[in-house]
């Protein structure tokens, strides 16, 4: 098999026992599952967490296709499947915290991840600490860490501000306090494909695979894809708390593999010019982008990442009011306004100085305009200039 990401994207989890003489891996919707005599159930049950069909929650062929071709692709010993992207987050913190224990968060994590864990997370007696995702010290990270300290869950690039962390370093300081320690990342703008976490140190890497996995918008899936150490712990306790996907929607997600490498080279080549150009237009304070030298992070990018993809914000050089936000938002062509992103189209969303920094708990926020996130889709990119420019005019 060969270790290029484009080909193996192609042909990972594509076994014959998974395709039946087919060129896509078979859509097998099951429950119950027939045994022909007490010795196949047996048998069955014992290798249940190692591929054999069993029961239909553990899954069928088609689950199983998937699960082998992310773990190709991420280089790991096994993925688990889940319903969407934050139901991955929180059964992965899940699986390996008990009352009593601390866990570090980076404060620029996806809001529902912060959400999980001041809520729900702090009823079950698991205190959370959040940390700035570029950190000041060089031992930053690992003059948090408690005695109690169970997991450590960064996302890389930020959500929303995109600061990129150094994933490596960070893995080094938390490692050299206590080896046991968790760690978990949000690998999801990557799509597992253009940074892999596990081979920097990482124990787990979650996507929202509703994202680029998917890839058209249409269905929501989870994936946690882990290395030897955590696979056990982590298959078991999803499967306890009963994580499952419908057989439509793996196939789906396996589909979606299939493009993934040509549809991110297409959001990185337009997400970068659409950025140069923004960070050249007058109305514009600043352009959070990883690939631009300017963003927090970058030099960590350059380094450790083989591409972007489509998702990154700017931040206007003015607050606008509720009434100029609404002109704004509400006349685009092109980029819609909606939730998620990594899907073909192109989408827009703002959010304001304040809002911003209740999501920031350690830090606060460093911008007082208004702060607009992108996700440049699959049009063509002079279209979405056009789109962008008509925008700034609406609220010269």
């Amino acid at each position: 098999m060969s270790n290029k990401i484009e080909t193996m994207l192609v042909n990972a989890g594509r076994d014959k026992k998974f395709c039946h003489g087919a060129v896509n891996p078979v859509v097998q919707r099951a429950s119950s599952i027939v045994f022909d005599s007490v010795a196949s159930k047996k048998q069955a049950t014992k290798l249940r967490a190692e591929g054999e069909l069993f029961y239909g929650r553990r899954g069928t062929l088609t689950h199983f296709a998937l699960q082998q071709a992310m773990t190709e692709i991420e280089g790991g010993a096994g993925c688990s499947l889940y319903p969407c992207g934050a139901a991955a987050v929180a059964n992965t913190i899940l699986a390996f915290v008990k009352q009593g224990d601390h866990i570090l968060v980076t404060e620029s994590a996806y809001e529902p991840t912060q959400d999980f864990c001041t809520k729900t997370l702090t009823r079950l007696g698991v205190t959370t600490t959040y940390f700035p995702p570029i950190m000041s010290s060089a031992s930053g990270i690992a003059d948090l860490i408690q005695p109690n300290t169970r997991l450590v869950f960064l996302e890389s690039p930020s959500s929303i501000t995109m600061e990129v962390q150094d994933i490596p370093g960070l893995v080094k300081q938390i490692k050299s306090i206590n080896p046991e320690i968790i760690i978990v990342i949000d690998n999801t703008w990557a799509a597992g494909v253009l940074f892999k976490p596990l081979q920097h140190g990482v124990d787990i890497s979650i996507q929202a695979g509703t994202k680029y996995i998917i890839g058209h918008s249409d269905a929501m899936i989870g994936t946690a894809v882990s290395n030897a150490r955590c696979w056990d712990t982590l298959r078991e306790n999803s499967y306890l708390m009963g994580q499952t996907v419908d057989a439509d929607t793996a196939y789906l997600a396996s589909r979606g593999l299939r493009t993934l490498g040509v549809r991110l080279a297409q959001h990185h080549k337009s997400g970068i010019e659409v950025a140069n150009w923004l960070a050249k237009h007058p109305k514009v304070a600043r352009v959070n982008h990883p690939a631009l030298p300017e963003c927090p992070g970058h030099e960590f990018y350059v380094r450790d990442f083989s591409g972007s993809s489509g998702l990154f914000s700017f931040i206007l050089d003015t607050k606008l009011d509720d009434t100029e936000l609404a002109h704004y938002l509400d006349h685009f062509t092109h980029f819609k306004m909606a939730y998620s992103w990594g899907g073909f189209e192109s989408l827009i969303l703002a959010n304001q100085p304040e809002e911003m920094a209740a999501i920031r708990p350690a830090t606060g926020v460093t911008f007082t305009g208004t702060l607009i996130r992108l996700h440049i889709g699959l049009e063509n990119v002079e279209d979405l200039l056009e789109d962008l420019q008509a925008g700034f005019e609406r609220i010269s």
